[in-house]
């Protein structure tokens, strides 16, 4: 399905799905110390098949084998090889109270949340096509502004039908779409929970169906940009978590950083927030994203402003960084800055992204 507008854009995002790490020198010094601890403790650390893999031993295990000057683009976990085609899966998630706990978001290498009627909120969740997720949801409708946040991926847009300014603008072409009003093979209703909240799908559901897409020649180039990835020395206020407030009480998002696997854990509601399968979610950054919120009917849709700049935070190792998002284009990257305009370097690992209307929603302790 390549479109004018993806035509337009090759000539500036072609190749930027590949970033090197060899001109970041802290991040070369890193390496060097990590593959010589590789060899002094080769063997002293057994693995077990099916063990979980954390972001640190996905790390050492390709730096330990030497010549991994590549990163892969969402999660800057290093590569041997330039990833340069990559399928990003971008999935619609259901955080109404009924939808709890949800299936697979911890799973998520990237996610957007911002609110949509009654100020509840409504996740997209990405992952890629080397994941397997064998359940996602539940997956629930289209809003346009999220949109934005996934064609800068130019992902795959897995959703249950949607408002009619979202489905317009899907229709327009530019979205990699995937609607389970019209590809219901593609997803399944679990029979535990009532609709909507009830709807399903995986990353092998999605990758069937862009390999049928691929076949005739209508799915989308791949030209997303990448974001830049951190060494530890990055600076920033001290800040152990964050609180924001959606529809309080029930919908506060609460961020607790863990210093023992240097990770932000989420509580929602004041409760831990847990996947089906018991998984509390963690990320190793938290980005708030504060821009205007528009109610814009009877119904309680918004109209969030995606395109432009505004103020920002990022949270990384207890710390939070003071800046502006930026987002040129509807297809260009969404990127973060500090308050001397440079940009934010994220941690190696997932990231999620909180949108909000009022800094006087968010509270730093």
């Amino acid at each position: 399905m390549t479109n004018k507008h993806q035509e337009e854009q090759s000539k500036t995002k072609r190749k930027r799905t590949v970033q090197t790490i060899w001109n970041d020198r802290p991040a070369v010094a890193l390496i060097a110390l990590t593959i010589a601890l590789a060899f002094v403790f080769v063997g002293l650390l057994p693995r077990f098949i099916g063990e979980d893999i954390s972001v640190e031993d996905q790390i050492g295990d390709v730096l330990g084998q030497g010549g991994a000057n590549y990163r892969h683009p969402i999660t800057g976990i290093p590569s041997h090889e330039p990833i340069e085609d990559l399928q990003i899966f971008g999935v619609m998630i259901d955080n109404h109270f009924q939808a709890w706990p949800p299936s697979g978001i911890d799973q998520a290498l990237l996610v957007v949340e911002a609110p949509v009627e009654g100020r509840i909120t409504r996740m997209i969740a990405f992952f890629d096509e080397t994941q397997e997720v064998d359940v996602i949801g539940p997956v629930r409708s289209a809003r346009p502004y999220y949109l934005d946040w996934n064609n800068e991926l130019d992902a795959l847009y897995a959703h249950v039908g949607g408002s009619n300014a979202a489905l317009d603008l899907i229709a327009s072409g530019v979205t990699f779409d995937l609607n389970q009003y019209y590809n219901g093979s593609y997803f399944w209703r679990s029979t535990q929970r009532y609709a909507p909240h009830n709807v399903y799908t995986s990353t092998e559901e999605m990758k069937e169906y862009v390999s049928i897409r691929e076949e005739a020649q209508r799915a989308p180039d791949l030209l997303y940009g990448v974001w830049q990835f951190k060494s530890p020395e990055n600076g920033g206020e001290d800040a152990q978590s964050v609180s924001i407030e959606y529809a309080p009480p029930v919908y506060v998002a609460d961020w607790e950083f863990d210093l023992e696997t240097r990770t932000y854990l989420r509580s929602q509601g004041g409760i831990s927030h847990r996947t089906d399968a018991g998984v509390q979610i963690a990320v190793d950054n938290v980005a708030i994203v504060i821009t205007d919120i528009e109610v814009i009917d009877s119904v309680g849709r918004r109209l969030v402003e995606t395109i432009g700049e505004g103020e920002a935070f990022v949270m990384q190792d207890g710390i939070v960084i003071e800046g502006m998002w930026k987002k040129s284009s509807a297809s260009e990257r969404l990127r973060f800055y500090d308050a001397f305009d440079e940009e934010v370097k994220m941690n190696v690992g997932k990231t999620w992204i909180q949108v909000v209307g009022s800094v006087d929603d968010v509270t730093f302790e």
